[in-house]
């Protein structure tokens, strides 16, 4: 479990820097005020890992593969 985890923060990380290349890098001189499209895939494809990685760590939870640490446990 701790690899998928591992792994599905370095998918959000490079999609989220592939992100940040394509708006740098910029558009077309023809159209400046449209977003790219390849930024904009970029991050949809960051919130779509995001999301996956909230439902594969409840699913792991519900099916006992992890258990909270009680680390944060409040008095």
């Amino acid at each position: 479990m701790t690899y998928l985890v591992a792994l599905a923060f370095l998918a959000i990380l490079t999609s989220l820097a592939a992100a940040l290349f394509f708006m740098m890098r910029g558009n077309k001189p023809q159209d400046p005020t449209q977003p790219s499209q390849r930024m904009a895939r970029a991050l949809a494809l960051r919130v779509a890992f995001s999301i996956l990685l909230f439902v594969c760590i409840l699913v792991s939870w519900q099916l006992g593969w992890i258990s909270p640490s009680g680390a944060l446990q409040v008095q």
